[in-house]
Parts: C-alpha cells; sequence; structure tokens
C-alpha cells in the first residue's frame, strides 16, 4: 500500500504542475505556439495501391533509436499479416512457430515474452501465456507503418527487455480515397482460397474518417515426420511416427479512424480494430513403435477448433492548456478464446486390437485491458518538459476443462466424461506517473526521463469451480532512460540511448496449480509471488543517409538482466516420487517382517519444482541494414534491401552455461526490386535465413532449425488505378527440424541417461498469391 501511495502522491504532483501557470513552473519557460499538430497531407490511395516507386526504410528524427517501415517497403511481396511484415525486418526472428507461420515475434531473437507488441501505441492482451500479441491476427491492409523501437523512454510502458513493435493502423488523417483488393491463394496441395480487402476515407462529420475490412480464408497444410530413438548414437529406434495437419479456417477484421479538430487548439481521435479468427485444426498421425519384440501401431486422430477474437478501441483528446500542451488518452481492449483440443488413439499390437483412449480440453479464456492517460507538454527554456501518469487495468480470467475417454471393446463409440477443470483469475492494476525532459539543436538533441511503475496483482487458482487459493502480490520498478543523438552531418549520425526496462513473470508462473510430470517425472506449481525481471540496456547506433532515398545502420546493444526467473527445486516429492515410495515400501515390509516403515531407506528422483527469482543473464548482439536505390551504379530503379542481425547470450542454469531459451543464433534478409517504368512492370526476390535456436529446461532439451525461404514477385500496372501482382512463397521448400533430448528427471538429464532421442521434421511447401488492387 505504500509503494502506491508514493506514486498516487507523484501522480497528483504532476497534475498540479500542469495546472501551474507557466511562469511559475520556471521563471524562463516559454509558451509553445499552439498545441495542435499541422495537419498531414493525405496520401492519395492510388498512389498507394499502383506503385510507381520503390519504397525504401523512412529515417526517422526521433531521439530514442527508432526504425520505421511503412507498408509500401512490404507490400510488393504482398504480405497477409503482420507477421509477414516482421520477418523482413532486422533483428526479429520467429522460433517455435509452424514452417511458413509468423505469429509470435521475437526481437533480438529473445522469446516473445521480452518483446512489447503494441497497436497505436497501446497495449494489447494476447493468446500467449507469456504475455505476448500473435502478430499474425493483424492483416497488413489494416497497417499503415510498423516501428521497431529498441530502447524504451519514460512515456511509454517499460515493459520491453527486447524492445518494443508499435503496430501503427492507417489513419484518417493519412489516407484519402477508395481501393478493393481481391486476391486468391493456391498451396502446395491444390487448395485453393480468396481473400478480400477494402479500405475507404474521406471528409466525415466535421473531421476526416478511414474504414477497412479484410477477408482472408487462411489455409496452411504440412506433412511432419519423427523418428525417436533410445539415444542420440541412434541404433535403437524405438518408434516413429508420420503426420499429416491442416488448418483451414477465416480471418475476418475492420479497422476505423475518426479524427477533427475541436476550436482552435484541440484535436479528437477515435480508433478502433476487430479481428476474429475460426480455424479447424485437424491432424491425422499414424505412429509405429517396438517394444520387447511386439509391433504396436497407432492411428491418432485430432481436432482442434480455434474460435478467438481480439478488439480494441481508443480515444485520444489534445489541446492547449496552462500554458503546454495537455493529452487525454482512454484505450479499452479484449482477447477471448473459446478454443478446444480433442485427441483420440487407437492401438494395435501386432494387428490385434489393443484398446482406444482419448483426451480433450475445452478453453475458456477472457482477458481485458483498460487504460487511461494523462500528459502535458510545456517548454522549459531551451528544452521541452513531458510528464504524466498511466493507470492501467488488466483482468484474465482462464478456464480449463479437461474430458477424457477410453473404449472397452473395438468398435465403442466415442463419449466424453468429465474430467475435472482448472481456472485462473489474474487482475492487475497499475499506477505508472513519469517525467520527462528533452532538448534538440542543430547537431544534437537529447532525452532524459523516469517512469516509476506500480503494480498489484490478484491471483485466484480454483479446481472444479472450488478457490483452492488467492494470493495478492505487490511491486515497483523505477525505469530510468537517456537518448543522445549526434547529427555529425547532415548524412550522418549516432545515437546513445541508456534504459532501464523489465518483464512481467508469465501468467502460468503465476498460478499455483499443482501440474502432475510436467517436466519428465517433475511436477511443477507455480509462485504467485514472483517479481518481474529487469534489465539495464544500452544500445550505439551509427546510421548514415545514401543519396536520396537510401539508409545504412549498424547498431550494437547490450542488456544486463537481474532477477531471472528459473526452475527450483521445493525439495517436495513429486507424485510420480510417491507412487513408487509407497510400492516399494510395501515390497520391503512384505520382505522383512518385523521391519517398520524408518527402516526402509528411500532416495527419490523426481520432485516438485516452482519458478523462482534465481538467477542473472546477459544478452548481446550487432544488428545491420541496408535500404538503397542502386543510383550510383547508374541503376536508379532498382532497390536493394539487406540487414543481418548476430544475436548471443549468458545465462547460467542447472548444467551450466547455455544461451537465452529460443534465442535464435541470427536473423539474415537480403532481396531487391526493379522497376520498368516503360511498360509498368515492376519485379523482384528476397531470401530469408534464421540462426538455430536451443532451448533447456528441466527433463528436456530441445535444437530448433528452419531452412531459408526465398520469395519472388512480379507486378503489372494498368494505369494509375489497378495493379496485379504474383508472388511466390517459401520457394525452396524450407523444413522445420527440430532435435529433442529428453529424460526422466534431472539425475538422467546430468547423466545423459536417455528416455528418448527425438528427430522431428516438419513441411508446408510453395505457395502462390495472385492479388488485384483497384483504387477510385
Amino acid at each position: 500500500m505504500k509503494r502506491n501511495a508514493l506514486a498516487i502522491g507523484l501522480s497528483r504532483a504532476l497534475l498540479c504542475l500542469a495546472l501551474l501557470p507557466a511562469g511559475q513552473v520556471l521563471a524562463q519557460a516559454q509558451v509553445p505556439d499552439g498545441a495542435k499538430d499541422p495537419k498531414p497531407t493525405p496520401k492519395e490511395l492510388d498512389r498507394v495501391v499502383v506503385q510507381g516507386e520503390i519504397a525504401y526504410r523512412d529515417r526517422t528524427d526521433s531521439t530514442p533509436p527508432v526504425l520505421t517501415y511503412d507498408l509500401e517497403y512490404f507490400q510488393r511481396f504482398e504480405p497477409n499479416t503482420v507477421g509477414d511484415m516482421l520477418k523482413r525486418v532486422p533483428g526479429v526472428a520467429f522460433v517455435g512457430t509452424d514452417i511458413g507461420e509468423y505469429d509470435a515475434a521475437q526481437l533480438r531473437g529473445m522469446a516473445s515474452g521480452y518483446t512489447q507488441v503494441l497497436i497505436n501505441g497501446k497495449q494489447v492482451p494476447g493468446a500467449g501465456d507469456d504475455r505476448s500479441f500473435w502478430v499474425d491476427r493483424i492483416p497488413a491492409e489494416m497497417v499503415d507503418h510498423v516501428e521497431v523501437i529498441r530502447s524504451n523512454s519514460a512515456n511509454r510502458s517499460g515493459d520491453a527487455i527486447a524492445g518494443t513493435i508499435n503496430i501503427v493502423l492507417r489513419d484518417a488523417y493519412v489516407f484519402d480515397g477508395s481501393y478493393v483488393r481481391l486476391g486468391l491463394n493456391r498451396w502446395f496441395d491444390g487448395e485453393v482460397n480468396p481473400t478480400f480487402g477494402a479500405v475507404t476515407s474521406g471528409d466525415f462529420l466535421g473531421g476526416r474518417i478511414l474504414a477497412g475490412v479484410n477477408v482472408q480464408d487462411r489455409y496452411r497444410a504440412k506433412l511432419k515426420r519423427s523418428d525417436r530413438y533410445s539415444d542420440p548414437s541412434m541404433d535403437e529406434l524405438l518408434s516413429f511416427e508420420d503426420q499429416e495437419e491442416v488448418k483451414d479456417g477465416r480471418d475476418t477484421s475492420a479497422n476505423l479512424s475518426w479524427k477533427a479538430d475541436v476550436g482552435e487548439t484541440g484535436r479528437i481521435g477515435i480508433d478502433g480494430f476487430f479481428v476474429k479468427t475460426d480455424r479447424d485444426i485437424t491432424e491425422v498421425s499414424n505412429e509405429v513403435e517396438y517394444d520387447n519384440g511386439d509391433v504396436i501401431e497407432k492411428n491418432v486422430p485430432g481436432f482442434s477448433p480455434v474460435d478467438q477474437e481480439n478488439w480494441g478501441v481508443g480515444v485520444d483528446y489534445k489541446f492547449d492548456m496552462a500554458g503546454g500542451t495537455t493529452s487525454l488518452d482512454f484505450d479499452h481492449a479484449r482477447f477471448k478464446d473459446d478454443s478446444a483440443e480433442q485427441e483420440e488413439e487407437i492401438a494395435y499390437v501386432n494387428g490385434e486390437w489393443d484398446g482406444a483412449e482419448g483426451e480433450a480440453t475445452s478453453v475458456d479464456a477472457r482477458d481485458a485491458e483498460t487504460g487511461f492517460k494523462l500528459a502535458h507538454k510545456r517548454a522549459l527554456g531551451g528544452a521541452e518538459l513531458e510528464f504524466g501518469v498511466d493507470w492501467r487495468r488488466k483482468k484474465r480470467d482462464v478456464t480449463y476443462t479437461n474430458f477424457e475417454w477410453e473404449a472397452e471393446e473395438e468398435g465403442d463409440a466415442v463419449a466424453y466424461a468429465l474430467d475435472g477443470s482448472v481456472g485462473s483469475v489474474i487482475e492487475e492494476k497499475r499506477l505508472d506517473p513519469y517525467v520527462m525532459v528533452s532538448g534538440k539543436g542543430e547537431a544534437f538533441a537529447w532525452e532524459a526521463g523516469l517512469r516509476y511503475e506500480t503494480t498489484r496483482s490478484d491471483i485466484r487458482y480454483s479446481e472444479d469451480g472450488d478457490l483452492e487459493e488467492q494470493v495478492g502480490n505487490d511491486y515497483d520498478v523505477l525505469l530510468p532512460s537517456l537518448h543522445f543523438k549526434w547529427n555529425l552531418s547532415d548524412a550522418t549520425r549516432v545515437n546513445l540511448s541508456l534504459a532501464r526496462s523489465l518483464k512481467r513473470p508469465n501468467f502460468n508462473e503465476l498460478v499455483p496449480a499443482l501440474l502432475d510430470g510436467e517436466f519428465g517425472d517433475n511436477d511443477y506449481i507455480g509462485n504467485p509471488l514472483l517479481q518481474p525481471e529487469t534489465a539495464n540496456g544500452i544500445d550505439v547506433g551509427f546510421e548514415h543517409r545514401l543519396g536520396k532515398h537510401g539508409v545504412v545502420g549498424v547498431n550494437v546493444f547490450y542488456r544486463d538482466v537481474k532477477d531471472l526467473i528459473e526452475l527450483v527445486n521445493t525439495g517436495e516429492w513429486s507424485e510420480d516420487a510417491q507412487d513408487t515410495y509407497a510400492k516399494d515400501l510395501k515390497k520391503f515390509l512384505k520382505a522383512n517382517p518385523g521391519k517398520t516403515a524408518a527402516d526402509f531407506e528411500f532416495d527419490p528422483d523426481s520432485f516438485v519444482y516452482t519458478s523462482a527469482n534465481v538467477g542473472d543473464g546477459k544478452v548481446y548482439g550487432i544488428e545491420f541494414d541496408l535500404s538503397t536505390p542502386l543510383t550510383a551504379l547508374g541503376l536508379p530503379n532498382t532497390g536493394v534491401f539487406a540487414n543481418y542481425s548476430w544475436l548471443d547470450s549468458r545465462i547460467t542454469d542447472f548444467l551450466g552455461e547455455r544461451r537465452f531459451n529460443d534465442q535464435a543464433r541470427s536473423v539474415f534478409n537480403i532481396g531487391f526490386i526493379h522497376d520498368m517504368p516503360s511498360i509498368a512492370t515492376s519485379f523482384g526476390a528476397t531470401y530469408r535465413s534464421q540462426g538455430d535456436a536451443f532451448s533447456r529446461i528441466l527433463a528436456e532439451e530441445v535444437t530448433v532449425e528452419y531452412g531459408a525461404d526465398l520469395e519472388m514477385f512480379v507486378e503489372k500496372r494498368f494505369g494509375k488505378t489497378i495493379s496485379l501482382r504474383l508472388s511466390a512463397s517459401n520457394l525452396l521448400d524450407a523444413s522445420k527440424d527440430e532435435t529433442f533430448h529428453k529424460f526422466d528427471d534431472l539425475g538422467d538429464q546430468l547423466d545423459r541417461d536417455y528416455d528418448e532421442y527425438e528427430l522431428e521434421s516438419e513441411e508446408a511447401g510453395p505457395s502462390y498469391q495472385l492479388v488485384m488492387r483497384w483504387a477510385f
């Protein structure tokens, strides 16, 4: 309570400061010339739809290190989603996603929970237990531009150890006109499905409005093969499995933006988005297992219907007040998940039916976030002062209901019975005051800020509808930030950023539910008293303008992460150990009449583990990017794009030193676009490769490798309003290859006594897309 009292006191003080006359703040304070931003000249949508020029990466004037990419930068290759866009951005990796899919973005290659994803600068809830937002849910057609913010500032939430991705949707003041997008996708198995999009913008109710709708029939088929051996020598094959999976569904989305001037200095804006995902995931697996001379064949059909919704609304109002500019921002966003998973197994031993069983889980998840921000800017001598307060409330309510079925005889009807439910409710309330001072000269700019983030959380856990435990946890973190930018010349500049950031615990790490056999034979229970991880970071960047449109940049980053959340042994026996003890004790007493349990010695080999703030780690790397026309070589109509990120980290766990889990070693992109204005035609190609990633947890170690991706396009423009574009993806038929080292317990993992060594590979084949755009 004391910590929140401090935050409330600071917030009140900042509000009072905003209400004081400018002269009382500082004698030399200057009153700005009006709060209203100059109204931008709207882009004509026919210029966006029918691109006569090649788009390059924008060079921003911000003091903090920010990379900005307009939709036009990506559009020639016809991305369907924001994930398809981000895979071409420096330092963005996707580890763990299925081949050809790009959902949970990972800046600096770190796990997706370390990357903050914003929509229009606002936080949004998502499906991930690690607080991540799946960017493949947002269609590319809704986007104006994407910002990669490498280091955080005081006026933005500090949940960004790896950085922030801000997805800025199309704005009513930015676009003018209308267009329609029609497309067809063809997949490697012959499936064809359509896409449709439309955007319109114009004057409305004294302001400007933009509305868009997008419908995509989403489809992805893949083939997977798994071979399981007794150990890495691969001398003994234990089993193999062939699987076919098809994801078939539809994403429906819409966005709206309305802005209007109010009075002489005010401006109001309302924006919203809606995304609905309906998808059926069908799996058919055939497994063959060899066990002591028996051949066990298993048919494993699976079915998972996905029904998810994301939506959000925001209202912002900016106006002159008290010698400066005051802004009020309100936002509310929700995520709903009514999905399910079902898997059955029918076994035959040496050709004879041996049994059939099934398990199913339904998900009922509701995640809501509401935020309000009050901020004020004013002159402070030759500098600018900004201060404000963010209030945010989050509630995540999730219930998993389990079902099971087992046949008594061959041919029994499938009839699932309830097998209990587990639910959790996590509520967080935050009050985050901040203050920031910045200045800008001809050659030098700087920004310094402090943000004080306070969090009050309440965690409730239930089984079968009965409340089992309720725990409260409060914490606060002070986040300083400092940014410098030197313009060495009109074309060259250097950036230096120092900032502290944090990562809040994963939701599943907070829930005190006992999970049997979560890590081999070991159990797991969440820890509701976890504190956030924090990191002190530095970014040093160099950027040089090449001619009129080109830019080349290099950035070096380092993060010193404290209070890492790692697995620790509680010392309590697992359920497996308790069962083994009971069986062994019974045998001992039977074999030794007159002995008691006190005479029996038992050494358990599996325990109950939990999460705790016990580790430290370091993350570092180099990021290079280039985007330029080849004018110097006499090829002004040819543009090249390249970026490479070398990524590394160090952390010490129960087995020694390793990288952060799921951090890719590198990300590389290179491509070109060539435009032939005389015949209104363009073509291009892009190549992407991602380094391997390694993950080590209790009883399991995994290495993930992705094959390289090659994409190409050819475009024909008809006049100023119509374009026709054919694009192709995954032309190298890349695969996702995983290597699993599996053990029963920590002792076996230390001794390299394998339970199973598995090699798994999946492929999805090339895909093709034909898209027509018509602007009017």
